[in-house]
């Protein structure tokens, strides 16, 4: 099963895709679906496949041992000549963000970040876009421990992940339905700590801009499996 840890020291891969129509979302996941079940490259540890909710599009995010091994595999012809096209054809924009976990804060019943398909989270996928200068200011804001996110109502995990350029910054968020998200979300400024306030607000000063999506997690592959 697939597991998001910063102890794992892998290579994390998001495969950020949008498309304009149902139909287009479904085509993605068909040519997804059938890549992750042939998978057989040297370093890949898992692959899980998420479809867009709020918006139409897929996720897949990928497990490596290493960058050596991701750029073999990038290499290959097979993904020059055949999966790139493909996936230039089917998606209207396209991110592949190669990041690292920096760390994880759970709910305090979990123990683990697990993404796979025996689960049922309401996911939501956050990319930052920061200058290099500020990255790490951003990683250490958001991934401050604070005892009142982990316990809000519906939270399961969030998980802070640098990216290896030096210009992203993911938050993989799982959570128990679209409605505690929503408050979560939703919920007034002045409704939250102070500590979380300030947080917040000093993310945004660093911030030059933010895509989100979320998600179904709808398969999921690993090497030993």
């Amino acid at each position: 099963m697939p597991l998001l840890s910063p102890d794992d020291g892998y290579l994390t891969v998001f495969n950020l895709f949008r498309t304009k129509t149902e139909q287009g979302q479904d085509r993605l996941l068909d040519a997804m679906r059938d890549i992750i079940d042939h998978a057989d490259y040297p370093g890949w540890i898992s692959s899980t496949l998420h479809a867009g909710r709020d918006e139409r599009g897929t996720a897949n995010v990928i497990q490596w041992r290493s960058l050596e091994d991701l750029q073999a595999r990038y290499a290959g012809e097979g993904f020059k000549h055949h999966t790139v096209p493909l996936f230039n054809e089917l998606a209207t924009s396209i991110r592949l963000l190669q990041t690292e976990v920096v760390a994880s804060q759970l709910h305090p019943d979990l123990e683990q970040v697990e993404f796979s398909t025996r689960r049922d989270d309401y996911t939501v996928i956050i990319v930052f876009d920061v200058d290099p200068q500020n990255q790490k200011d951003l990683v250490d804001t958001l991934a401050q421990p604070e005892e009142w996110v982990r316990t809000r109502p519906g939270h399961r995990s969030h998980t802070i992940l640098r990216g290896l350029d030096g210009t992203t910054v993911v938050n993989y968020a799982q959570w128990e339905s679209k409605e505690a998200y929503d408050a979560f979300h939703r919920l007034p400024e002045e409704d939250r700590p102070v500590s979380v306030r300030q947080g917040r607000e000093h993310a945004r000063s660093l911030i030059t801009a933010r895509d989100a999506n979320t998600y179904t997690v709808v398969h999921d592959r690993s090497a030993a499996g």
